[in-house]
């Protein structure tokens, strides 16, 4: 699969994520190559320039979505836990799970999101990776430090890395995406449980023009990209999600919202939709309220699925 159509794909994904449709133009000049692999060399291009865009074989690719989000910003943050997952898909298949920010216009898309991605079209391996990628002003952005943009700041935890799994466990990221009060650069934070938190870098303002006070949209959830035969990746961990059983299928725990003066509340808190477009494939669900003991898990969803054939919107 050409960068040209995996970038395609992310545009898709933000179509259905802020309803709008943003058009290719013709030249696709790298703005800067970058390696991420001893094999694996990534053209950063301005997403508006993507021939991708307008690719016949996009019309045989689907992506599908399950998770929750807000749309009543503006929103200053997002963060959760969430676990991440080894699955065995095909090379040209991709699964994520992530949390984002955004705002949409009727032309454009500023757009941050973070999480883990197994993407062995990406990566060049089937292993899972932690990633950021951001959209901003003139159409032009890039995941993790493939072309200028993110700024790394840890000297311990880079953007992107692969994960090593112990046999047979599962393992957890903890992140925040929030906009720095003083200079409204956006943060990514991997945050402790009982260790400092770790400001893993920003994406300076200066990259958007729509999140100067905020993001109207945050949300969280699971992403699968279709084959060009039309078959569906697992999502999560593979498992439909089952209420009584919060921990048997992909989960996002804690999910927590700033609002638009810094102060963190449950999701929930706002009016909140559920976003699933293949129930065939996927299923989610949304926690269920302890009544007699304490809820650790605070607002949290389980969501995946084993994916299959005909999973497309």
């Amino acid at each position: 699969m050409s960068k040209g159509i995996r970038m395609g794909l992310v545009m898709n994904l933000l179509s259905l994520l802020f309803g709008v449709l943003v058009h290719s133009c013709q030249s696709t000049i790298p703005l800067k190559s970058f390696k991420i692999g001893e094999n694996v060399t990534y053209d950063c291009i301005d997403i508006y320039m993507q021939s991708g865009l307008d690719h016949p074989l996009l019309k045989y690719h689907r992506i599908q979505l399950a998770g929750v989000r807000t749309q009543n910003g503006p929103y200053r943050g997002v963060e959760a836990w969430f676990k991440m997952f080894k699955l065995d898909i095909a090379k040209d298949q991709a699964s994520y799970g992530h949390i984002y920010i955004g705002s949409g216009s009727n032309t454009e898309v500023n757009f941050i999101s973070a999480g883990w991605m197994i993407n062995p079209s990406f990566f060049g391996d089937g292993r899972t990776w932690t990633y950021g990628f951001w959209k901003g002003k003139d159409g032009k952005g890039c995941y993790n430090t493939a072309c200028s943009g993110f700024v790394q700041v840890s000297q311990t935890v880079p953007i992107v890395q692969p994960i090593d799994f112990p046999a047979g466990q599962s393992l957890w990221l903890h992140y925040s995406i929030n906009q720095d009060k003083n200079t409204g650069n956006w943060w990514l934070t991997q945050l402790g449980s009982g260790e400092p938190n770790v400001n893993i870098g920003y994406w300076p303002k200066e990259l958007f023009n729509l999140l100067d006070n905020g993001a109207n949209i945050v949300g969280a959830g699971g992403v699968v990209q279709a084959s060009s035969s039309g078959s569906s990746p697992e999502m999560g961990n593979g498992q439909f999600p089952n209420v009584n059983h919060p921990r048997d299928s992909g989960i996002f725990t804690n999910i927590k919202v700033l609002d638009s003066n810094y102060v963190s509340h449950k999701m929930n808190y706002f009016p909140t939709q559920v976003v699933l477009d293949s129930p065939k494939c996927y299923g989610l669900t949304i926690g269920k309220k302890f009544i007699f003991r304490h809820n650790r898990l605070g607002y949290y969803i389980n969501y995946g699925g084993p994916g299959g054939n005909s999973c497309g919107v």
